[in-house]
């Protein structure tokens, strides 16, 4: 897993009235959980941009004025409804021998046979969660999709485990191949070409029948002359 540097100072009093100052002086009030003791403090919310606007996953080391550092995850963020300032931020303090459950990005490799052969590739999970110890937290859960035909779909079952477990069900769809619509009007305009044919060469077998009543007809009126 990745790894980032954030600088932040402890926070000594944690209500709103405080927490509104921080926000006005452009700083993220944040919280540590998960150790012996709750740690409460904050940082410029420039420092987090790297963290928050990426799909990576990054291990955090929260370096505090007082000298101590803290190893440290992203739990959870909040933002304001309409200006999508950072509200507040939540982190899980990290122990190497404790697993620790996270959200992990998937990335499919590959080019897979059902769209070369014109289908669609459908993402319908792009983040799954795993639980591992934090040394073994991947940076991405790789998908390989070449092999995958038209109708073919990729579940977590699906999926070779390492080091770390998924925290769901194994039928939990990651992504599918689907018949693009294009390819279905095409094989309804091809149905439709053969029945016009078809009817075509009916209609023209008729005429022929037609003609050939309307000769021996003639020939009847003739010899009766």
């Amino acid at each position: 897993m990745k790894s980032l540097t954030i600088k932040g100072s402890k926070r000594e009093s944690v209500g709103k009235v405080a927490t509104k100052a921080l926000r006005n002086a452009g700083k993220v009030p944040c919280v540590v959980y998960g150790g012996d003791e709750t740690i409460h403090f904050s940082a410029d919310e420039l420092s987090f941009q790297n963290l928050i606007y990426t799909p990576d996953v990054f291990r955090v080391e929260l370096k505090l004025e007082d000298g101590e550092t803290i190893d440290c995850a992203l739990q959870d963020i909040q933002f304001h409804p309409v200006t999508d300032q950072i509200l507040h931020i939540d982190f899980y303090q990290l122990f190497d021998g404790t697993p620790i459950s996270m959200t992990i990005p998937v990335r499919v490799r590959g080019n897979a046979i059902g769209v070369k052969n014109g289908g669609v590739l459908r993402i319908i999970n792009r983040r799954l969660r795993v639980r591992a110890l934090p040394k073994n937290l991947p940076d991405f859960i790789d998908v390989d999709i070449s092999k995958m035909k038209i109708g073919d779909v990729q579940t977590v079952g699906d999926i070779e485990l390492e080091d770390f477990e998924f925290l769901h069900e194994d039928k939990k769809v990651i992504c599918q191949v689907r018949t693009s619509r294009t390819a279905i009007v095409d094989e309804v305009d091809e149905d439709e070409d053969e029945e016009d044919e078809e009817g075509a060469e009916g209609e023209e077998g008729a005429e022929g029948t037609e003609s050939a009543a309307e000769g021996t007809e003639k020939t009847e009126g003739s010899s009766d002359e």
